[in-house]
């Protein structure tokens, strides 16, 4: 199924341009026109925005329509040239910020930590995604756990679902992340598997809402009781269900607390760039009361250029993403939430029906917008493989192999596209029927994936491909 290029030659996935336009190795002589330069650009995002377009694409693309998209890149315009770092000069960024974080805050029921402890008030920062405020909560209970407890050798405990951010940051910040496997077929991680492994060495555990692979609620309930009892940390993963959750509840569907409302909840992070609708390169990290918070901040006195402070890993940052963050929000409005989280479950119920309607599938879980499904009878890649015929491209899962698709507003401006995916979804499995015994296309990579010596063949692969993409 590979691309050909009109030599015949297969086409090169990530570099379709080069050929087509000039390819540059060094800074030209002489600046081109910007009228060439912004047609080229142009055409770029037009043939790549026709994939979206389709409604068929599972996640990736979070924004809220053509016109959000250009009110928020409008309003980028203003700030794009400012600092965030630089408060002083743009006070702008202090409002804008601050309250991002306070309407965060307020979605995710932070006032409910008063009804616990009085002299809780959750705070936080704006980040760059959801992957540094990850790494702000791993430094924070590392850097707390050591000042408080005298921890040098922290750990953190992580259900496998949980997403590889943490593994990062792990590496990053010298934290041992120790993984536990999820129950089948729950998929969900077991609270008794958590605290069997917690030692004087244990820092937090973690919990998502959802998980990445199937979209699925951790029992947080249970979890936030295990990190009270032995007095830790409980980071909730919402980075990509905050922003859509509380909206999802308010729906009347049933959604298991996952906020502030639980009393172990010590931090939590939501992706504003996803379902929050701003523009990508943002998150919020949010915690239960300053004193975690202060550990986040990165302060050096002593340096000849000036007192230096960051209150996150990134020091400079452009002031348009804040701003258009801050913009989407009180744009859309609670009332404009709402009604996106109402359009996408009504996609979402459609694909979950068509899913559970055919013979040999199986919906994993309870899920809400992502919907992850496998088969015990059927080469779910083979079905893969189809859909990708009819223009639909899922997210593949292994361990067990599995598919998943992710409802965003783009799928809901489609029409009848719920009926067109059950259609497909038909075709797929009786073409995975027809092909049983024989090889997937799609499946040869999560086949090496499975033992130890194929996730160092993997590891090879992919970073040869980041070497790639990086070639001129």
């Amino acid at each position: 199924m590979t691309d050909q290029q009109d030599d015949g030659k297969p086409q090169d996935p990530f570099k379709p341009y080069k050929g087509r336009f000039e390819t540059y190795d060094r800074i030209p002589e002489k600046g081109r026109k910007t009228d060439d330069i912004l047609e080229e650009i142009a055409l770029m995002a037009e043939e790549e925005n026709t994939a979206w377009r389709t409604g068929k694409i599972s996640g990736t693309y979070y924004h809220a329509g053509d016109a959000h998209r250009a009110f928020l890149n409008q309003t980028f315009s203003y700030f794009s040239h400012v600092n965030t770092i630089q408060f002083d000069l743009c006070p702008s960024m202090a409002k804008f910020e601050s309250e991002i974080i306070s309407m965060t805050a307020g979605m995710l029921n932070g006032d409910a930590v008063k009804d616990v402890d009085p002299s809780d008030d959750v705070c936080g920062t704006v980040t760059s995604g959801g992957s540094e405020s990850i790494a702000m909560a791993v430094k924070v209970y590392r850097d707390k756990a050591r000042a408080e407890k005298n921890v040098t050798a922290p750990e953190i405990i992580m259900p496998k679902t949980a997403h590889p951010a943490f593994n990062k940051a792990g590496a990053y910040y010298g934290v041992k992340m120790v993984i536990v496997p999820v129950d089948f077929p729950d998929f969900r991680v077991s609270p008794e598997a958590v605290e069997a492994r917690i030692n004087p060495n244990t820092v937090a555990i973690v919990g998502s809402a959802g998980n990445y692979p199937y979209g699925l609620i951790d029992p947080l309930r249970e979890l936030s009781a295990v990190a009270l009892k032995h007095g830790i940390g409980f980071h909730v993963d919402g980075c990509l269900g905050g922003f859509i959750l509380p909206w999802i509840e308010k729906l009347g569907y049933k959604i298991p607390p996952f906020d502030f409302r639980l009393p172990g909840v010590t931090s939590i992070s939501a992706d504003t760039h996803k379902f929050g609708y701003a523009l990508k390169g943002t998150s919020v990290i949010l915690y239960r009361n300053p004193e975690f918070r202060r550990y986040q901040y990165f302060t050096f006195p002593d340096w000849p250029g000036g007192i230096y402070a960051s209150p996150t890993s990134a020091g400079s940052r452009s002031g348009g993403l804040s701003a258009a963050t801050w913009a989407s929000l009180v744009s859309l409005g609670a009332s404009g939430y709402l009604d996106a989280a109402r359009s996408i479950m009504h996609v979402a119920d459609e694909i979950r029906a068509a899913i559970e309607a055919i013979d040999g599938l199986i919906v994993i879980g309870e899920p809400t917008f992502l919907i992850g499904f496998r088969s015990e009878a059927l080469d779910i890649f083979h079905i893969n493989d189809f859909m990708k015929t009819r223009g639909w491209r899922f997210n593949c899962l292994q361990l067990p192999p599995a598919l998943h698709f992710c409802v965003t507003l783009p799928q809901t401006r489609v029409p009848n596209l719920g009926a067109e995916f059950r259609k497909d979804l038909a075709e797929g499995v009786s073409y995975a029927r027809q092909n049983v015994g024989t090889p997937a296309q799609s499946s040869a990579l999560y086949g090496l994936a499975g033992i130890v010596d194929g996730n160092q063949q993997v590891n090879d692969l992919l970073c040869g491909v980041f070497d790639h993409m990086y070639a001129i």
